[in-house]
């Protein structure tokens, strides 16, 4: 049987958890480990403060009891420990989320859900990434009023493919992003992650710098520049689900010696 890590960025608690690890049930052995608490945003992150404590818990999925654990560290470590600490064999698959709130555009980095699939793949571990797109005020606290069954009909899908076949060399993760109001049998199509930024930051408001200001977000996106065939445009415009093959290899595509004419001193 292959070995399946489910892990997330919205902690333990997370329903998004639980029906990730009910998607995929059955597809293999399971290994669940999660953060102890709420890391969105943390992109692949290593924090100093955590301790990497590792703490036993039962999750209950469909009435029966999984055991998983709970691990003081981001996503990103929470895939080292679970590989090095927790795994009896080698992983086959990693499958993140499912994450409140979706993951398109240039933003992907930030996403802890994104950091713990680039971890895996770091690895040579084939990973999903999945998020359902979900109001803003959704995103970190964990409502259960977001309904997570469509979203976990396409990981189950997605799982089953990458269990039986091998991606193509520079394939390292797919990210998947799911409309809210999408269904079974909404399509989905192979994007390419855009240029554009999905969340724009809105500037703290306060009176004085010194001032304690968290820095705020909203969807914006500039519509009349959006590339076609970008996952912010399948999720938003076109309403599909958005699937984006994304690699390790963040060399840029365009021909190296094209930038070394173009950086090399005339008088060199």
């Amino acid at each position: 049987m292959p070995l399946i890590l489910v892990t997330n960025d919205d902690g333990i608690e997370s329903p998004g958890l639980l029906a990730a690890i009910q998607a995929v049930r059955g597809l293999g052995d399971l290994l669940v480990a999660a953060p102890t608490r709420q890391w969105s945003g943390a992109g692949r992150a290593f924090a100093r403060e955590t301790s990497g404590a590792i703490f036993p818990r039962m999750l209950e999925v469909d009435g029966e009891a999984i055991p998983a654990f709970a691990i003081d560290g981001t996503p990103a470590q929470v895939v080292l420990h679970a590989l090095l600490e927790l795994a009896p064999c080698p992983l086959d698959l990693v499958v993140v989320g499912i994450n409140y709130g979706e993951n398109p555009g240039a933003d992907v980095t930030c996403s802890g859900t994104i950091g713990a699939a680039l971890q895996g793949a770091t690895w040579g571990i084939p990973a999903l990434a999945v998020s359902r797109q979900a109001p803003k005020e959704a995103h970190l606290n964990l409502s259960d009023q977001v309904d997570f069954t469509v979203a976990a009909h396409f990981t189950r899908y997605f799982a089953c493919r990458m269990l039986e076949v091998a991606l193509p060399f520079d394939v390292d993760i797919l990210k998947v992003d799911v409309p809210d109001h999408a269904t079974p049998a909404t399509p989905w199509r192979l994007t390419r992650q855009s240029r554009q930024t999905y969340f724009r930051p809105v500037p703290p408001r306060r009176e004085d710098l010194s001032q304690p200001g968290r820095m705020d977000y909203e969807a914006a996106w500039d519509i009349q520049n959006l590339e076609p065939d970008s996952d912010i445009y399948a999720l938003v415009v076109d309403r599909v689900v958005a699937v984006t093959p994304l690699s390790l290899d963040l060399t840029s595509r365009t021909d190296l010696a094209t930038i070394a004419q173009l950086l090399r001193d005339d008088e060199e």
